[in-house]
């Protein structure tokens, strides 16, 4: 038998201690390498928004690429892309980790409603309070001293 898959993650990660380097002016632009990135590893970006100092991201994944692989192309790139297009922005980072929730089929359309409303989300709510509500919702345990870097 041939090998199926359909593989959907929605993706958070956030830059270097949080720190506010997304520029809105070039946000857009943004999520368009990381879908790039993603294409070139046969799998593909479905939403991508976030604030300026993270992203969210839901993804079809490949079956053939482990999702740190995914996550470590997107990273990659993309700062690559930042700081080769706006040299200015030369302290723009990632911070080293992420987190990836797996995402049904029938959901698809609730967490890419969720990602569209994250700036109006995070006028109420921080990224680190909604970390951690994602983290305890997927029923993730975590250590606080760990999860921010």
């Amino acid at each position: 038998m041939s090998s199926y898959a359909k593989i959907y993650l929605h993706i958070v990660f956030s830059t270097k201690r949080r720190e506010p380097l997304i520029n809105p002016d070039w946000e857009s632009r943004l999520y368009s390498v990381i879908g790039g990135t993603l294409r070139t590893v046969k799998c593909t970006l479905l939403a991508g928004n976030g604030t300026e100092d993270h992203v969210h991201l839901l993804i079809s994944m490949a079956r053939d690429i482990s999702t740190s692989d995914a996550v470590r192309n997107i990273k990659t790139d993309s700062s690559k892309w930042v700081h080769d297009t706006f040299p200015s922005s030369s302290e723009f980072k990632w911070q080293d980790g992420y987190a990836a929730f797996s995402v049904s089929h029938s959901q698809l359309d609730a967490v890419r409603r969720y990602i569209a409303n994250q700036k109006e989300h995070h006028k109420k709510t921080s990224f680190q309070d909604e970390l951690r509500q994602l983290l305890r919702l997927h029923d993730i345990e975590f250590d606080e001293r760990y999860l921010w870097d």
